[in-house]
């Protein structure tokens, strides 16, 4: 009885394993179905319930992502994790437009670079696509009437940069600057976009992108007890209020260790390594 036990807590493992890669590499549908064998076998895993939700978040079905949320919450009435979702797909009813292909940036891009990367909080927020939008995903800074505009790789609006940082980058841009950014943080009413520097041109040569002044705080690394198995695979910290978060996690941190919402083994959104929270930072 023991070993068969053992056995069946490794098969869990592994397939949970499974399911984390399938989602890192936006194989939504097979992270679906995936999970859902989980739950056939292990009915109270609240880690593949959430990782459902997102892949059918994902997917763009969102009636069936709210379903196996409340599927979590039926087992963990208080799992942040699955109330944070459903909070922000509250405000998207199910005839919805499915989220469309998108581009996740690698989570190396998101390690913080003193005066080349920062973190800024959009004004004048589309809050009905950021509903449609996940942690990683990557978007586009554009100059535009005097503002730099974020958009969806399609071309949607989401929002714009604070002022202050909006006009130093677009000096810089046309200047002759050029930035990757994507979703770092994700609240119902709040996006928070991390910028990247990747080119410096000659004539921008000692001027620094995201001055101390001009940027937010950012932590790009996760420690080892906030990575989480949620499939969102979102880590959460617990001192934090929720919100969808990515960064991504040292590559030296034990992803085996214990966290109160979800469990011994413990991942990041969409998967292991990745932190993608759905809770805010600390304050």
């Amino acid at each position: 009885m023991v070993f068969q036990a053992e056995d069946r807590t490794k098969a869990k493992r592994q397939q949970s394993d499974l399911a984390i890669q399938l989602a890192l590499h936006g194989r939504w549908t097979e992270a679906a179905q995936l999970n859902r064998s989980i739950i056939e076998s292990f009915p109270t895993d609240v880690d593949a319930c959430n990782r459902l939700g997102k892949a059918m978040t994902e997917l763009g079905r969102y009636s069936d992502a709210r379903a196996a949320y409340m599927r979590t919450l039926e087992i963990d009435s208080v799992n942040s994790i699955a109330r944070k979702n459903l909070e922000r797909l509250a405000a998207l009813g199910d005839a919805a437009p499915p989220r469309t292909a998108s581009q996740k940036l690698s989570p190396q891009m998101f390690i913080e670079e003193t005066g080349k990367t920062g973190v800024t909080t959009l004004i004048r927020l589309n809050e009905e696509l950021s509903a449609r939008m996940t942690a990683g995903d990557q978007v586009m800074v554009q100059p535009r009437n005097g503002s730099l505009v974020v958009q969806s790789i399609d071309g949607e609006y989401l929002g714009e940069v604070e002022p202050k940082l909006s006009q130093r980058l677009t000096r810089l841009m046309k200047g002759g600057n050029e930035y990757v950014a994507a979703i770092a943080a994700l609240a119902r009413h709040e996006v928070r976009v991390f910028i990247r520097e990747t080119f410096q041109h000659g004539s921008q040569t000692g001027k620094l992108s995201f001055p101390a002044t001009v940027t937010e705080p950012f932590r790009p690394y996760t420690r080892g007890r906030l990575l989480r198995q949620d499939t969102d695979d979102e880590a959460y910290d617990e001192d934090a209020d929720e919100a969808d978060h990515w960064a991504p996690a040292d590559d030296s941190e034990d992803t085996d260790s214990s966290d109160d919402d979800f469990g011994a083994r413990k991942t990041a959104i969409g998967v292991e390594r990745i932190a993608i929270r759905d809770d805010e930072e600390e304050e």
